[in-house]
């Protein structure tokens, strides 16, 4: 992990990136006189995960009524009956 000043990352903002990107090298942007240091750059890491489709079968029920329509719910939403 690198420290750098605001000035030197937005002048080498290219070289940084490509540096991120192929060596996974991290930085940390300070700023200002007292080098406050105000954030962090880092690799992105794109997270892989298959859906697994199913995975809820037996354990959400959807019963038979479930389209039905309710005459005060209606009344509700639209004022009257449709």
């Amino acid at each position: 992990m690198k420290t750098i000043q605001v000035g030197r990352f937005k002048a080498e903002l290219s070289s940084i990136l490509e540096a991120v990107q192929k060596e996974g090298e991290t930085f940390v942007i300070a700023f200002g006189k007292r080098h406050k240091k105000i954030a962090m750059l880092v690799p992105y890491v794109e997270e892989k995960r298959a859906r697994r489709f199913g995975q809820l079968r037996g354990k959400v029920v959807i019963p038979d009524n479930f389209d039905d329509e309710n005459e005060a719910v209606n009344a509700l939403f639209y004022g009257s009956k449709l």
